[in-house]
């Protein structure tokens, strides 16, 4: 064609109709010039010296061969491919020869596909770091046939560009083991230049499996791939993650695939070794000083196990969601039951106090009968049925027999109603919010009353009621406006994650346990976000809960109820609102995480953690000092700086000496500010003088009167809680632990519980006592917390390390088949966190009918 169009173009307007039989003529004389130039004879074709040798191939047998640059052999082989039994095919090939300047170039060509590679085999690692391979083994793509039996054809070319000879083995066998069976467990060996892969067939019925890679071996490290049935099959540690799912390993790896995602009804589950352990937290092992340098990366076989099992059915993700609003519905009925109760003897309280008031004829009619139809209980039962109700129950009530019985508990005299009601007007009249705060004569009579060796709960509880109200109800709007700011980002960058994980295939980004991770829809791990659900339930509950409560304290209030006015804990609700927000944030943001936990978002996991924590030991600090408790502003703020230490933490602290001493330097420091604050109840200044009058305090007090502190409950609990953080201070220093942020939220737990011992501890140290209520929380939160924290500590993943080597610690499913050890920690988590706080709801309920002046603050 070249020839003719250059006829045409040239000599078209010299010969016109003429060329019409000089193209013909041309034809022939170049034909006659090749035929010449070519001698047939023998299946051999010798062109410009260059020999091409096709020979019949035969399977499982060695063939030793040489090729050059100046010969080529093609290696034909048939085989009959049935519909019900697919055979996979495997080509061997070694290079004996050493020291090749120019490598073998192998080709395989099939009916829909074509499979090339060179021997040896360079694979690139890091830093372009180049490993030579002579032994290599691949398996051929087996396109489906729609025939019941067809015979296919595919050739094997070799070919080389050196000038000398090379010697090479091949040898193309069958693999009977092609197609894995269900539940059964096959043996293989792969390797960085063999890897391998196999055929699942998903049977009738089958919806869901999970496939299952395990080795003894944690090294080397290696990625196995499911990957849909069609030419070609990316096998190579360079060109694996091209397409389909694929997550390292070194011991464990477990992929669960859908039959919805594959419309051919089967996959391939491929395995490779990686050329370098690097991706799964091992070491470099070579460090080239050239470039260009070949390394031998000897030995890296592995053997490893494959087993392809069926999935959950969908009856068990029904039996799954029914069994987690199961458990937490019934703390809703629970919590109607016990409202009931309180309420039935709130009702036989008040007719027992009507009875005590009439007359002697109306006393008999009443004693009659009830209006019930039933014989009222006698007094004595009255009395045993008042140390169990809610402080509801205690102002509804007329004060006169609870006040006078309480008295005699606790020690205390009686002081008439009369006198309580003018001290009240007194208090009201004399110490207005905004002349309280601006007087100086007023300011001198906080310091004198702070500074008293025992401290009552009038002492400082003198501020307005009404404005210290206000005051505490801005933590809940506060943490409501930050839940929503943050909240709205942390689903918009999850939904991201999730989708990438989608469309990437790379499981490697999230760290979920594998070996129990249930998929619904677009989530993967479906079980570990619905196990969360505890928490906004439970938080929803306890807001129900204190709602009630403050129904009911502000009808008392309008109702003028001594109890209610003067005597027991002030009651503010406010913080115990955010409690309960924080808690179904919790629950919400933990629920996010689960959907992609890794190494970049586990701060979302425990932002509303620190939140809990620093709420708990506030409203702790608040029940005795309601004057002088921190602002929500103040709160918000530390607990911000306590979430940036955590990001700096994770992001900077990994074996980072300097940000260690830095932070252990304010750790202390703040703990020392801290605990001045709280000993001196706020009556101290931070300024130039601060070291003089440290100064001048140590050498009056401690070394010319030798004199002890003055307050001796604070200085236990300061001595013990600076002994504990220091002690965490240098433990962080000495271990730097990788997770930081867990660290942090140690060393918030741990002053917690520090400080709630303290708190039961005084209170029965000062003769209080403790509600049965109460009590029964006590023990219950105590016995949940003890098994929430073994579920913990099982560790079925964790970030710190690569993703390979988390999946050394995915375990089953223990838990209907649905629900692995996490979700149980959230489950039995969320219980405690929320018994927790109705042990802060209803720890002073005792004290609901003693006057303040009678309480010892602690």
């Amino acid at each position: 064609m070249l020839f003719s169009s250059l006829w045409k173009s040239r000599y078209k307007t010299h010969f016109g109709a003429a060329d019409c039989w000089w193209r013909p003529g041309l034809v022939v004389l170049l034909c006659w010039s090749c035929v010449t130039q070519l001698t047939c004879g023998n299946g051999t074709f010798e062109e410009s010296k260059h020999i091409v040798i096709q020979r019949d191939g035969e399977f499982d047998m060695t063939y030793n061969d040489t090729v050059t640059s100046e010969n080529q052999t093609i290696y034909a082989f048939n085989h009959t491919v049935s519909r019900n039994k697919t055979e996979g095919v495997r080509v061997s090939v070694d290079v004996l020869s050493q020291n090749l300047k120019s490598p073998i170039l192998f080709v395989v060509r099939q009916k829909q596909a074509v499979l090339s590679f060179q021997v040896p085999l360079i694979l690139r690692g890091l830093y372009q770091r180049k490993y030579p391979y002579n032994h290599l083994g691949r398996t051929l793509c087996q396109p489906p046939t729609k025939a019941a039996s067809e015979t296919q054809y595919f050739f094997v070319d070799v070919s080389t560009l050196s000038s000398q000879g090379t010697n090479y083995q091949l040898r193309v066998s069958r693999v009977e083991s092609f197609t894995l069976q269900t539940d059964k467990t096959f043996s293989f060996t792969a390797s960085p230049s063999q890897p391998q892969y196999f055929k699942y067939v998903f049977p009738e019925g089958v919806d869901t499996v999970i496939v299952k890679v395990s080795s003894d071996m944690n090294f080397p490290c290696s990625v196995m791939s499911i990957q849909d049935i069609q030419c070609p099959v990316y096998d190579l540690d360079n060109n694996v993650a091209f397409i389909g799912m694929y997550q390292t390993m070194t011991k464990k790896g477990a992929i669960t695939v859908q039959r919805k995602d594959f419309p051919s009804n089967s996959f391939y589950v491929v395995v490779v070794v990686k050329t370098e352990d690097e991706a799964c937290g091992g070491p470099l092992r070579f460090y080239p000083l050239r470039p260009d340098e070949l390394i031998d990366a000897g030995n890296r076989s592995k053997i490893l196990d494959v087993v392809v099992s069926p999935a959950i059915e969908s009856e068990v993700y029904v039996m799954g969601m029914l069994f987690c609003l199961g458990i937490f519905l019934s703390f809703y009925l629970l919590t109607l039951l016990v409202a009931c109760l309180q309420n039935k003897r709130a009702k036989r309280r008040a007719l027992f106090h009507n009875i005590a008031d009439t007359s002697p004829a109306e006393t008999a009619s009443l004693l009659g009968k009830t209006s019930d139809g039933k014989t009222p209980a006698s007094p004595n039962e009255y009395g045993s049925l008042d140390s169990t109700v809610s402080s509801e129950a205690v102002t509804e009530s007329a004060p006169s027999i609870d006040s006078a019985t309480s008295a005699d508990n606790y020690g205390y005299m009686e002081r008439s109603l009369e006198n309580v009601g003018r001290s009240r007007q007194e208090s009201l009249s004399s110490i207005e919010e905004d002349d309280y705060d601006t007087l100086d004569d007023i300011n001198s009579d906080k310091n004198i009353v702070r500074t008293k060796k025992y401290l009552c709960v009038s002492d400082l509880s003198r501020k307005d009621k009404r404005v210290l109200s206000k005051k505490y109800q801005i933590y809940f709007w506060n943490i409501a406006t930050i839940a929503v700011f943050y909240a709205l980002p942390v689903i918009q960058l999850v939904i991201t994650y999730q989708t990438v994980v989608n469309v990437t295939g790379n499981q490697d980004i999230c760290y979920y346990n594998f070996m129990c991770a249930h998929p619904l829809g677009a989530l993967s791990a479906f079980n570990n976000i619905l196990s969360n659900l505890g928490y906004v339930m439970l938080g929803l509950l306890f807001l129900l809960i204190v709602l009630k409560r403050d129904i009911v304290h502000n009808r008392a209030l309008s109702c003028n109820d001594v109890n209610a006015l003067e005597c027991g804990i002030p009651k503010h609700f406010g913080l115990f609102y955010a409690m309960g927000t924080a808690l179904m944030m919790e629950g919400l943001l933990s629920a996010c995480y689960h959907v992609c936990p890794n190494y970049t978002n586990f701060q979302f996991d425990t932002s509303f953690m620190y939140m809990i924590a620093g709420l708990c030991m506030l409203k702790l600090y608040q029940k005795r000092h309601p004057d002088i408790n921190a602002s929500a502003y103040t709160a918000y703020a530390c607990l911000a700086g306590v979430i940036f230490f955590s990001v700096l933490g994770v992001v900077f602290g990994r074996g980072n000496t300097v940000f260690w001493i830095v932070f252990s330097v304010i750790h202390i420091l703040a703990t020392l500010l801290l605990s001045t604050q709280l000993y001196y109840m706020g009556r101290w200044r931070l300024d130039s003088g601060i070291l003089r009058r440290m100064v001048y305090i140590v050498y009056t007090d401690s070394i010319r009167q030798c004199s002890g502190p003055m307050y001796i409950d604070r200085m236990v609990l300061l001595v013990m809680g600076n002994i504990v953080n220091w002690s965490l201070a240098a433990y962080g220093l000495i271990e730097r632990p990788n997770d930081f942020a867990s660290y942090l939220l140690a060393i918030a737990i741990c002053n917690l519980l520090l400080y709630f011992a303290f708190y039961i501890i005084m209170k029965l140290r000062s003769g209080e006592r403790i509600r049965c209520l109460a009590l029964v929380c006590i023990l219950f939160t105590a016995v949940v917390w003890g098994f929430a924290l073994y579920f913990f500590f099982q560790g079925l993943s964790t970030w710190q390390k690569t993703p390979a080597e988390s999946r050394e610690h995915n375990r089953d499913c223990i838990l209907l088949s649905f629900f692995d050890d996490h979700d149980i920690w959230h489950f039995l988590s969320s219980i405690a966190m929320f018994g927790s706080f109705l042990v802060l709801l209803t720890m002073d309920d005792d004290l609901d009918a003693v006057q303040r002046d009678k309480i010892y603050v602690f």
